[in-house]
Parts: C-alpha cells; structure tokens; sequence
C-alpha cells in the first residue's frame, strides 16, 4: 500500500545516491579484466569500490547490465579528438600519441577485451559497445591521420584507408590477448615504421 505523508500526498522514495557510480563502473572494469566475465561477481566489484552490497544491486539489477554500462563510459573517456597533435607528417602524429598512458590504457582495454569474450559469444550485441569503446577510437584516429596525410599530398588518395587504419589496432591486440605480450614504445614504433608507413608508401627516414 502506498504510504501518505503528512499532507496526504504519497510519500517518494529516498532519491538514489549516483555518487559512487564512477566509482563502481571503474572497480567493474577493474574485476573483469582481473577475472573475466563469467568469475566476475557483483559482490567482487562492490568490495573494490568499497561500496555496500546493496548499492550496488540497486544501481544495476544484473552483472550484465553492469558490464554493458561499465563498457559505454569507456567510450567517454576516449581520445580527445579535439586536442590532436599535428605535426605536419603522418609518421610526426603516429608518433606523437605514443605516450606511456596511452600506451597503458590501450593494453589495459585490451585485457578487459580478453575478459569479455566468453560474454561476446553469449552477447553479440554487445560487439558493437566493445568495438565502439575499445577498438574504434584508435581506428578512427588512424583514419584522421591518414586522411590528413592524403589532404596534404603526403600519400597516394587511393590509400585503403579502412583497412590500413586496422593494421595497428589488430597486430597489438593479438600481441596482448594470443601472444601475452606487453606493448610498449618500441614495440608500436616497430608497427609504424616496419608496417603501417611502408603500407601508404612510406619510406622512413627517407
């Protein structure tokens, strides 16, 4: 039976505390790359945010509706299209976004990868939230570069754009998840000079 309060209007129920959402999205994150989807539980994720039990079950009714928005904020977090260096070569820019946090944030969206794909075939759905958080913000800058490069005559205008902005992207993805390998600066300095720039007919330090 709905309660009244003292006027005789229906009482509302105590609002609900978002607070420490960023808090629990993050720690989800967190688990599911340590443990994978399917040794990943709500009561792991709430004792690593510190958060009580019952917060938790009130925010998200199911570990998967936890994952999918967990995955969504990934995607607010991306590359700042905005504030792109350019530095007037294709090789310049590449370069310039081989940061230790960006490398470190690459690999670790790639461990949450590797913990979400007993749930991708399960869930195909959520390819396209895992694609849009993790593997597209890297191919779109990619594509940014590379177009730039063309506008500037630096490379051919029938460079296969949509492939060769992959190349990067998969060869480290497969380094982490098949390989178990870390990724560090050489490693991608390697895949730009030795793969990605030799593609567009590039010859470093030529």
């Amino acid at each position: 039976m709905t309660q009244l309060d003292a006027t005789g209007s229906p009482k509302l129920g105590r609002k609900r505390d978002h607070t420490r959402d960023a808090d629990i999205l993050e720690a989800a994150l967190e688990v599911l790359a340590e443990t994978g989807y399917d040794r990943m539980t709500m009561d792991m994720v709430a004792a690593r945010a510190k958060a009580g039990k019952a917060t938790v079950y009130r925010r998200w009714a199911s570990k998967g509706e936890l994952v999918v928005e967990a995955i969504a904020c990934m995607k607010k977090n991306a590359i700042d299209f905005d504030h792109l260096p350019d530095t007037g070569t294709l090789r310049g820019d590449l370069v310039a976004m081989v940061k230790p946090h960006t490398i470190e944030d690459g690999e670790r969206k790639l461990q949450i990868m590797a913990g979400l794909t007993s749930m991708l075939a399960r869930d195909p759905d959520l390819v396209d939230a895992v694609t849009a958080a993790i593997v597209e913000p890297r191919a779109s800058l990619n594509r940014l570069f590379m177009q730039r490069a063309i506008e500037r005559g630096e490379i051919p205008a029938e460079t296969d754009v949509e492939t060769l902005a992959m190349i990067m992207p998969s060869m480290t993805a497969y380094r982490v998840l098949i390989l178990q390998q870390p990724v560090d600066r050489a490693y991608l300095l390697s895949l730009i000079d030795g793969v990605l720039l030799p593609a567009v007919g590039i010859r470093p330090g030529a």
